[in-house]
């Protein structure tokens, strides 16, 4: 916190000094704008709640409640987390599993790849794989969520200021089994780069970047202008676990705070998206202490928002959660008729009893199960009935204790769940300073209004309609057009006229003139069989 002071007094005393000298023509320089856009993922309104009586004191998301988002996609009442990211990147709803692409299958620009273009600082913060869904939507364009090589090789070649959070593994050509949480499921897959390329080489070789694997590198790495911190191969630890199991991991707070460092010292202004991932792994799990962990995780890195907004005065900070899950209630069948003799310990003394998430604790597990007792107690499930306990040792796996722990859980702090999926609410909008939305709005209305207080629109303009179908471009204009994947995992565009021959290489940043790489102002994307680019003639 003392380094962010320290840079604001800094910025602040040179924009005076700036103002107070003539600027060209006579008028002073424009100050900074910023925008700091924090999601929290998968969040149900009572969960805040129960967060905030956790907690003991008010959030820090109280002081900036300014109204309410709806949340549908462009094919269901309730959303998912591709859809729901899309829309909030970029204006417009769309289809499940689409990230950065519009319901006709065309990419769409982000508010982020637009503030880059725009001449912003640019960043995203994730306790996710920074490939999940709500980071990728902002920064990558793909049909199917689940194409994680090619999201985190767009991600590398859109050459962002900051991306901070886990997904190492899909930075590497090798691979590896292993068990994967996507939006909730659990599921074994193989983890790997298809295309075989090492982009964690590719971003150390960078001489503009610092790459980093561990929290210390987050100061250490300071002198770098771009910095990648990778901290874990896929997910970052619940935080309630990571004082203890991941310790060498930082927090989202702090991985916040790092970024706002970083972009703040730009020239002009930054874009920064935050998302606190795991309230939504949580929600799926029906883990009460996993939510409300993450709850008070993110409500911390909103505290390091708005302390720097309130010292710049010129930053906009906008925090929302992108859909609900899991239809948490205080209160459950077993309240039905007490519901008026309910005291807040009812509810929130079983759960300060955990010292663990149910993943944290049951990651304890010995294979033969000899500490189950002690797995249960560090779950804050201690005085078992013999019935109880004989669910906990009749379970079948990791996963089916899980859902016996959580339940017994939610049992005993009065706790109901109505689903492991998501579901369709509306949901809270904090908002805080110039230019702040407010209100009952959608969710795509937010980045329009973010790009208008940083001066370009989504709507109109260059960004309105920013890729084109390149095979038709070209052919148009007398070339032949080819796609070429003789490469299955490394198609490329080829437009050949006379002895001029054009390459456009997939998820990449430039096009090849006959050989001679050529920068692009923004990634190759293919998609359903077309090849989408950006070209100014």
């Amino acid at each position: 916190m003392k380094t962010i002071k320290s840079v604001l007094i800094v910025t602040i005393l040179l924009s005076l000094l700036a103002f107070s000298l003539p600027g060209s023509c006579g008028f002073a320089a424009s100050p900074k704008k910023n925008v700091i856009f924090m999601i929290m993922d998968g969040t149900n309104s009572d969960v805040v709640t129960l967060s905030r009586w956790y907690k003991g004191s008010g959030l820090n998301l109280d002081k900036i409640l300014v109204g309410g988002v709806r949340t549908y996609s462009g094919e269901s009442a309730i959303t998912d987390s591709a859809a729901a990211g899309t829309a909030m990147a970029t204006g417009v709803k769309t289809r499940a599993d689409y990230i950065g692409i519009n319901a006709e299958g065309k990419p769409v620009l982000s508010i982020l790849e637009a503030a880059k273009l725009s001449g912003y600082a640019t960043g995203i913060v994730s306790t996710s794989p920074v490939q999940h869904a709500t980071p990728a939507a902002f920064t990558a364009h793909v049909l199917n969520r689940d194409e994680f090589g090619d999201i985190g090789e767009q991600q590398v070649y859109q050459y962002l200021d900051v991306i901070l959070g886990g997904g190492a593994a899909w930075l590497k050509p090798k691979s590896k089994n292993s068990v994967k949480n996507d939006d909730g499921m659990l599921k074994t897959k193989q983890i790997s780069r298809e295309d075989g390329e090492n982009l964690v080489t590719k971003i150390k070789s960078d001489p503009l970047y610092s790459f980093t694997a561990t929290r210390d590198g987050l100061s250490k790495s300071r002198g770098a202008d771009k910095l990648w911190g990778a901290f874990a191969e896929e997910d970052l630890a619940y935080d309630v676990d990571r004082k203890t199991l991941k310790p060498d991991e930082p927090t989202l707070a702090e991985m916040t705070r790092s970024a706002i460092e970083r972009l703040s010292s730009k020239e002009k202004g930054f874009f920064l998206m935050v998302e606190g991932s795991k309230v939504d792994w949580a929600a799926h799990k029906n883990d009460p202490v996993g939510m409300v962990s993450e709850v008070l995780s993110f409500d911390r890195a909103v505290g390091e928002a708005l302390e720097f907004a309130e010292l710049d005065g010129n930053t906009m900070v906008v925090a929302v959660t992108d859909h609900g899950n899991s239809g948490l209630t205080l209160g459950n069948g077993d309240t039905d008729k007490t519901y008026k003799n309910q005291p807040i310990e009812t509810f929130i003394k079983p759960l300060k009893k955990a010292e663990y998430t149910v993943k944290g604790a049951t990651s304890q597990l010995k294979d033969d199960r000899s500490n189950l007792k002690e797995v249960l107690n560090s779950y804050g499930l201690s005085g078992l009935s013999r019935n109880e306990y004989c669910a906990m040792e009749e379970a079948n796996d990791a996963e089916d204790l899980e859902n016996e722990m959580v339940k017994l859980m939610a049992k005993r702090a009065n706790l109901g769940f109505s689903t492991h999926g998501h579901t369709g609410e509306d949901v809270f909008l904090y908002a805080y300073g110039p230019g702040k939305p407010a209100g009952l709005i959608e969710n795509t209305e937010l980045p329009g209004i973010m790009a208008e207080f940083l001066g370009y629109s989504l709507d109109s303009g260059p960004f309105s309609d920013w890729y084109l179908d390149g095979k038709k471009f070209f052919k148009d204009r007398g070339y032949k057009v080819l796609i070429d994947k003789r490469d299955v995992d490394n198609p490329e565009l080829v437009a050949t006229f006379g002895d001029e021959e054009l390459r456009f290489p997939e998820n990449k940043n430039y096009y090849l003139r006959n050989g001679e790489a050529v920068g692009l102002e923004s990634v190759n994307v293919h998609s359903g069989g077309t090849f989408y680019i950006h070209w100014v003639e």
